[in-house]
């Protein structure tokens, strides 16, 4: 992967009308050293949501093509560590790697599969009385998901990516990245974040969201 500072091709006219604030971070997951990362915002995005680029120096010199993660905000699982979802072990999972080989998340907000918090919050509640959770959204009057990966793809031009190792089971992803003309050279799965409370959960994302996951 690039240096930061080479992603910001100077050509690059979806960036320069785009790239708006340059952060450095440090994060820290378990017991592991800090993680240096930048975090870049973005303007011009239609929707106007306040998406983010997690961008992890490549310590790992023979890897050409950057890893990216598409991760939908999940502020029960990223912050409080629900037990129904896998979402924040995802998201520490994919840090980990990217602390060693470098990479991209694409933090998107984009709660509940799109459908909100709040919705996630009722959508709980559904799944508590025996639904699973793309019953529970259908039962609030949702489709299965309501997420749209167009700006992903639009921050990563903006970015000057355009052939990636893509960290992800869902195969909609896939899909759409590749719709709006993301080169996808590997799609690397992560682990099955098996926990007390979110088996029903993991097999209905294999069952009926295809994903790849060996629980």
């Amino acid at each position: 992967m690039a240096e930061i500072s080479s992603l910001l091709a100077s050509d690059n006219l979806v960036r320069e009308t785009m790239a708006e604030v340059r952060a450095r971070i440090q994060l820290k997951v378990g017991s592991k050293s800090d993680i240096d990362a930048e975090m870049l915002s973005f303007r011009g995005l239609q929707t106007d949501k306040e998406h983010v680029a997690v961008i992890f120096k490549s310590a790992d010199k023979s890897q050409s093509l950057p890893l990216v993660r598409m991760h939908s905000e999940c502020l029960t699982g990223d912050v409080f560590h629900s037990s129904r979802c896998d979402c924040g072990e995802q998201l520490e999972e994919t840090i980990q790697r990217m602390g060693q080989e470098g990479g991209i998340i694409l933090y998107l907000r984009q709660e509940g599969r799109g459908i909100g918090l709040y919705n996630k919050l009722d959508a709980y509640k559904l799944q508590s009385e025996g639904m699973n959770t793309y019953e529970a959204n259908n039962h609030l009057g949702f489709g299965d998901d309501l997420r749209d990966f167009t700006e992903a793809a639009q921050m990563l031009k903006a970015l000057d990516v355009h052939s990636i190792r893509l960290v992800t089971n869902n195969p909609k992803k896939v899909r759409e990245l590749r719709e709006h003309g993301i080169n996808i050279e590997e799609v690397v799965n992560t682990h099955a974040h098996l926990k007390d409370g979110n088996e029903n959960y993991l097999k209905a994302k294999v069952s009926h969201g295809k994903h790849y996951l060996k629980i």
